[in-house]
């Protein structure tokens, strides 16, 4: 078991800084994982991990012992990549035993290890096979094996399901999730632009955005309590409806907020948060919102139905709301039935409703879970 810790790490490339300063501590065991938009860092961080990148500043540390000058091949780590780079023409076998003869490892050893992690991954019937005689899921728990039978303090993913389809995605991810319960003590991390699969697998997700963390926490500590627009709107799918407005009145334990599509609600907020005067987002989940039934629970929305989308056992309403900048979605049984351009009125419990400040952080930090990110 293996403990590592990041500190100030930084990563550029001549003046261009891509890394900005990150701090994070990874559990013996845990499945990190690191998720953000195409070019927000986190492959970067995870090569500098690997020693594929030299890291410009910053320590990183395994289990006790500063790592940045050591070989990637002494860091006790192993890779699987997007790309599954096998010999092709090599057998499963021999692909997963390569590195293991190159490094002079006893063949009895090789073989043992070899028939271990092709009975973990399943490919037990398939260690003669040539690569081309695979489907795309096999071969990425091919490479996943050879990553294996080095018996890694680390494991590193670095996007490995994002060149299989749909359904072969969704196989492999619940290998990877038997891969982790069948492998308890080894730390993995793990990464992904897909946030479906960042709440899936992992223990823990690290939120990134152009080069820093912005919020570190369970899956269910980022989806009930993110600590500003950006993880609000990127956990979750559909994204969060966010409208915007502003407080127009303001006492010591609520706050009275007009929103740009007319409705008017009083927040509970402690003091100090959120001045009158100043601009407000709010947010909604599509799947926290409900058809209004006048029992006067919640705030209620009047729109226009705009588009249906029919995903079988729900449909997602999308709204109109009068003075609202974007669509308003909207979760509903799939049994009922919606047409365009029908008028409808929506409503949320006050509980559900998520307050942003002017600068986008949540306006009450006790509604914020995990490690929250220091506003830059």
């Amino acid at each position: 078991m293996v403990d590592l810790s990041l500190r100030n790490i930084r990563k550029a490339y001549g003046d261009m800084e891509v890394l900005h300063g990150i701090d994070l501590d990874i559990k013996s065991g845990e499945f990190i994982v690191f998720v953000g938009p195409s070019g927000c860092g986190k492959s970067t961080l995870l090569r500098s991990i690997a020693g594929l990148e030299t890291i410009t500043s910053g320590d990183l540390v395994i289990d006790g012992a500063r790592m940045n000058a050591v070989a990637p091949s002494k860091r006790g780590i192993s890779m699987v990549f997007q790309s599954y780079a096998l010999y092709p023409h090599m057998t499963v076998y021999e692909n997963m035993a390569f590195g293991l003869r190159i490094a002079g490892t006893p063949k009895a050893e090789i073989d043992a290890r070899v028939r271990r992690a092709a009975e973990i991954l399943q490919l037990d019937k398939y260690l003669q096979r040539l690569p081309k005689a695979l489907s795309g899921g096999q071969r990425q728990r091919v490479a996943i094996g050879r990553a294996i039978v080095r018996n890694p303090r680390v494991f590193l993913f670095d996007e490995p399901l994002s060149n299989l389809d749909a359904a072969l995605r969704v196989a492999t991810r619940i290998e990877i999730a038997k891969l982790k319960q069948s492998m308890p003590d080894v730390t993995m991390i793990y990464v992904t632009h897909d946030q479906i699969e960042a709440m899936t697998l992992a223990d823990r997700i690290v939120v990134f955005k152009d080069g820093y963390i912005e919020q570190v926490g369970t899956p269910t500590d980022l989806y009930r309590k993110p600590a500003n627009l950006f993880v609000a709107q990127f956990i979750g799918s559909p994204a969060m409806n966010i409208l915007k407005g502003e407080v127009i009145e303001r006492t010591e334990t609520s706050a009275r907020c007009q929103l740009d599509c007319g409705v008017e609600l009083e927040l509970a907020m402690e003091p100090g948060r959120l001045s009158r005067g100043e601009a407000v987002s709010i947010g909604i989940r599509p799947e926290n919102t409900r058809i209004a039934d006048g029992d006067g629970s919640g705030p209620t929305f009047a729109g226009t139905v705009d588009l249906v989308e029919h995903l079988g056992e729900v449909q997602i309403l999308y709204l109109d709301l009068p003075g609202a900048r974007e669509k308003f979605l909207i979760k509903v049984d799939g049994e009922l039935s919606y047409a365009c351009k029908e008028n409808i009125r929506v409503t949320a419990r006050l509980q559900d409703i998520h307050v942003f400040d002017p600068e986008g952080n949540v306006a009450d930090h006790k509604n914020a879970t995990g490690e929250v990110m220091p506003h830059r």
